[in-house]
């Protein structure tokens, strides 16, 4: 069954990445916590960009965090997806599976496309694309600092505000086009992610 070998390897791929991930999401409560301090140094030096950021990257190593380490699992998810997009845009039929196969895979007599008994994974499929695209939304509200309240425009804050939405939207719509093994992907790996963050909200009381 294509969509349960689909979560195996979600799984299997998220459990590879956890210690990473996990770094990943407790950086990004780190900083949810800075944000005061953050606003506090960007207003201090608003005329000076250069001491601003010298200043953010002293706070950052003196509170042992690193404002990109939340983007390291997605960019290790990479080529798994693209693995996958691959996956879609040959097809699976019997002629392109016995070329695409490793010579000690043995070709499966039947590939069963029906997941759940309701979803196809050989054509699109809009409940996907809307279940990744809302899944990619509750991530990241739920991961983002609680907007700080600023006298003037923050170009930063208001685009993270606008990526809550951005980012879900682009989803839903590479899932639509490119397909639903990516979209249940990326939906399993978005559940995983969501757990990840109530496990370290619990773990350390934040």
């Amino acid at each position: 069954n294509l969509g349960l070998a689909v979560i195996l390897l979600t799984l299997i791929t998220r459990f590879l990445l956890l210690p990473s991930s996990l770094k990943g999401v407790r950086s990004q409560r780190a900083l949810n916590k800075l944000q005061p301090a953050i606003k506090e140094i960007q207003k201090k030096y608003a005329d000076d960009k250069d001491r601003q950021m010298k200043e953010m990257m002293a706070l950052y190593k003196r509170e042992k965090v690193s404002p990109f380490s939340g983007c390291l699992p997605l960019l290790l998810q990479l080529p798994i997806i693209i693995a996958l997009y691959q996956v879609f845009l040959r097809g699976l039929k019997d002629s392109s599976v016995k070329t695409s196969l490793y010579s000690f895979v043995s070709q499966p007599a039947v590939i069963d496309f029906n997941f759940l008994g309701i979803i196809n994974l050989s054509e699109s499929n809009i409940f996907l694309a809307i279940l990744a695209g809302a899944l990619q939304f509750y991530q990241l509200k739920i991961s983002m600092p609680k907007p700080q309240k600023s006298q003037g425009d923050d170009f930063s804050q208001a685009f993270q505000q606008q990526s809550v939405y951005f980012f879900p939207a682009i989803t839903a719509l590479i899932v639509w086009n490119f397909g639903p093994i990516i979209g249940l992907y990326w939906a399993c790996s978005m559940l995983f992610s969501i757990g990840e963050h109530y496990i370290v909200k619990k773990r350390y009381n934040t």
